[in-house]
């Protein structure tokens, strides 16, 4: 049976969708190449919270027994749809998780979603959680399916390897795979027929193994 991909784009109130995220980098097409089943669809637009994003994807999917690909911010959609949906998610890749709790990236954040319209509870609730925003450390701990985490590389301030490194130790079945530019950093365009690759490694052989 062919696996199935769902891949959630990252952005936080910003002109991001599935097609310039997933489409345009040629991500899409490399896993369809494989024999893979791939969906990417668009979150939903200016979402009040992450638990709603969750509930918007999930009622858009029949299928059940996903992997279930977050890049940036898409990270914290796609573990709320794995904790509020858990019939529908059978594994997780978390790709260039967004960086949650530091001060200086949060003010930033906070500053521009406050100009995109986005009131003061609103911007509290999509900024809270600890090592990812929309959940908390406790319910990562409790997430008993393999996951994948893949760190951005190079890091930077939004994508930082601090992130990856916490996730690699709450997740109770995580396995750290190889770190490639952000999908909508120039540089990733070479190296999306790598990065399709570890991802079907991760399915096929890799889930639950130390490299």
């Amino acid at each position: 049976m062919a696996t199935e991909f769902l891949l959630i784009h990252g952005g936080l109130w910003e002109d991001v969708n599935a097609e310039r995220f997933w489409h345009r980098p040629g991500i899409v097409l490399a896993l369809r190449q494989r024999g893979l089943i791939v969906s990417a669809l668009d979150r939903k637009s200016r979402a009040p919270s992450w638990t709603a994003e969750a509930d918007h994807l999930a009622n858009m999917l029949p299928a059940a027994g996903l992997t279930v690909v977050g890049g940036s911010n898409g990270c914290s959609v796609a573990v709320r749809l794995a904790l509020q949906h858990p019939e529908l998610v059978q594994r997780l890749i978390l790709a260039w998780p967004a960086t949650a709790g530091d001060p200086q990236v949060d003010a930033r954040t906070r500053e521009r979603l406050c100009a995109s319209g986005a009131d003061a509870t609103m911007i509290d609730t999509l900024l809270a959680g600890e090592t990812l925003r929309g959940t908390s450390d406790a319910e990562l701990r409790r997430l008993a399916i393999d996951v994948g985490v893949l760190p951005s590389a190079p890091h930077d301030a939004f994508h930082q390897r601090v992130t990856v490194d916490r996730l690699l130790r709450l997740l109770p079945r995580s396995t750290e795979l190889a770190g490639y530019p952000a999908a909508m950093q120039p540089e990733f365009n070479s190296r999306v027929q790598e990065f399709a690759t570890e991802l079907e490694w991760f399915v096929r052989d890799g889930h639950g193994v130390s490299r």
